[in-house]
């Protein structure tokens, strides 16, 4: 076939496939395009998803008519003046946006340059432009856009329900939001998803309440701050407590120079940081902010604007996982609030699941006097919890028999007063109860101990009176064999005894009295079970948390009151004793204002 030059209309329509892929792509644009005009106020319409109508309306500088004519043709814009697309400051620079959408949709523009008398209105469909007229409207700019892909009628057929587009839609404008707390955003839909968020300070007041605005009190609450700088490369934000993972990653916000990315370069960095605290199959919450010298990065790397790429990629790695590493040590035994919640949620009689048991609603405690007596609790909500269904303390550290106990109740986790199902600790502090997980918070406390080993002098080992023979399968005596090096340096001495047994001679003295052969079975399993695809700092990091478990506080051992506060004041001191090795927390804090409200208190 011959070559031909391709329809100006047709190169457009290709180079919106590229830019406006669905509704939220066209929002994103135009939302871009406003807080480049300086806009301190946008506002966003919907409706049908953004395929009936996409509005976006502001308070910027506005266009005048010679700028208003040239908006929408293609490769025209006014955020690169210079030409330097190394120094790129601008959010909106490819000068595709406009043309794009009016390629794929009914386009009218209105604007009104700040302190002109007249606003102008340009229309475009199908391509041609309308001459454009003067009309009224305040100064700002705003775009409509409607009847998205009509012309492309093949481009809806991969678009989601309205509904789902609706939330796209909405998720855009949320991630800008965050990344401009100064400036109010307004979102509408004829679906749901609405918000409208005043505009707050520029300090970190101010971006703490576009925070909760965006991301909830529960993030706020749980969230710690970072701040660090490298060579330039300046980290700032927010992480949430590690007990505060989520089952994806929609809950992590990357912004570049204020520009909302998503880059799988900055998610791993993040996932990388969170290893240690966080289960493989969970995700971090987080809002974190990279600024730099834009000469550093390079934003013109994707149609859409959605990834850049770093001149120094290792630099911004590092700076990402040394912070956040050093974030989750300082935070300490801090733990989400949340489950506090969903234990007191349990806790009410609303979550009763027994067959005859009265619903809250049916039950008056303020009746007669013989009515509570003929009130039945029902059982726990939540199956791990049926534990203190049968509340009988099985060890008591009460005051009376605890000397510290009374000075202890200023610690952050209080003062231990019973073991109940030799498991659980109940601790007593100023304003709540606090029910610790002994096996899970001794866990983490060894594990930390033997990082703290290996990381300064070598974990310290000690050799046994009479080595160890462990019967196991030929490929995990194989595995254990080839990974020998990597198990001495963490304080285990083991030797192939024949195809299918191995001889340990030394252990880690941290772990004395743990059960070592089911110790190593464990490990040469998982050793066996290993595709390669974890870091050796991630491997040593999981064989450490192994050796951890085993040696660990059991569940079902009775602790003396000394023992309870001990480990009490070792979870204080210990970098990320609010949660297990497994990710599971150690512990749940029950305010007693909130208990109180339980028995009609409050």
């Amino acid at each position: 076939m011959p070559i031909r030059r391709l329809d100006p209309l047709l190169i457009d329509r290709i180079a919106a496939g590229e830019v406006v892929e669905r509704p939220a792509a066209a929002v994103k644009e135009l939302v871009e395009n406003a807080l480049d005009a300086g806009a301190r106020r946008i506002e966003t319409a919907i409706e049908a998803g953004g395929r009936a109508l996409i509005r976006v309306s502001d308070d910027g500088a506005g266009m005048g008519v010679e700028d208003l004519a040239l908006a929408v043709e293609r490769h025209a814009t006014s955020k690169i003046p210079d030409g330097d697309l190394a120094a790129i400051a601008t959010l909106g620079f490819r000068g595709e946006a406009l043309p794009s959408i009016a390629s794929v949709s009914r386009l009218e523009i209105r604007s009104r340059l700040r302190g002109a008398e007249l606003a102008y209105q340009l229309r475009v469909e199908d391509g041609v432009k309308s001459p454009l007229k003067p009309v009224s409207h305040p100064a700002g700019t705003r775009v409509e856009a409607r009847d998205l892909f009509a012309a492309t009628p093949a481009r809806l057929k991969f678009l989601k329900s309205d509904r789902a587009e609706a939330q796209a839609c909405a998720e855009v404008v949320r991630r800008l939001a965050l990344a401009n707390p100064g400036v109010g955003f307004v979102f509408s839909s004829d679906l749901g998803a609405s918000f409208d968020w005043p505009a707050a300070s520029d300090d970190e007041a101010g971006a703490r309440e576009r925070l909760r605005q965006a991301l909830g009190r529960e993030f706020v609450a749980d969230a710690l701050r970072v701040d660090a700088v490298r060579e330039g490369v300046r980290l700032s934000g927010w992480v949430g407590l590690p007990t505060l993972n989520k089952p994806n990653s929609l809950s992590q916000y990357f912004f570049v120079n204020g520009r909302a990315v998503r880059d799988r370069q900055l998610a791993g960095a993040l996932r990388a940081a969170a290893l240690d605290y966080i289960p493989r199959d969970r995700h971090a919450a987080a809002a974190l902010f990279i600024d730099c010298d834009p000469r550093e990065v390079d934003v013109n790397v994707h149609p859409a604007k959605a990834e850049v790429r770093f001149r120094d990629s290792g630099l911004v790695r590092g700076l990402i996982i040394g912070a956040l590493r050093q974030t989750f040590a300082a935070a300490l035994h801090r733990a989400s609030a949340g489950g506090g919640a969903a234990t007191l949620a349990a806790l009410r009689p609303g979550a009763s699941s027994a067959p005859n048991a009265p619903s809250a609603q049916n039950w008056d405690w303020r009746a007669s006097p013989s009515a509570p007596q003929s009130f039945a609790p029902g059982r726990f909500a939540e199956p791990a919890q049926a534990a203190f269904a049968e509340f009988a303390p099985s060890a008591d550290a009460r005051a009376g028999t605890a000397p510290s106990a009374n000075g202890d109740l200023a610690a952050p986790l209080g003062a231990a007063r019973a073991q109940v199902h030799d498991t659980y600790i109940l601790a007593q502090t100023r304003d709540g109860v606090v029910i610790v997980d002994q096996h899970a918070a001794h866990e983490r406390i060894v594990y930390e101990k033997l990082k703290r080993q290996r990381e300064r002098n070598g974990i310290t080992r000690q050799i046994l009176l009479s080595p160890l023979v462990v019967e196991l399968e030929p490929r995990a005596a194989a595995a254990l064999a080839e990974k020998a090096s990597e198990l001495e340096a963490l304080g285990l001495t083991i030797e192939s005894f024949g195809p299918g047994a191995a001889l340990l001679r030394e252990a880690p003295a941290l772990i004395e009295g743990a059960d070592l052969i089911a110790l190593v079975r464990d490990l040469a399993e998982d050793l066996a079970a290993e595709d390669g695809a974890l870091s050796l700092e991630r491997r040593l990091d999981h064989r450490l948390a192994t050796i951890a478990c085993h040696n660990s506080v059991r569940a079902g051992r009775q602790l003396k009151p000394d023992e309870m506060n001990a480990l009490l004041r070792e979870m204080e001191a210990t970098p990320g004793a609010g949660q297990c090795n497994h990710g599971r927390p150690t512990y749940v804090e029950l305010k007693l204002a909130d208990i109180e409200r339980l028995f009609g208190r409050r």
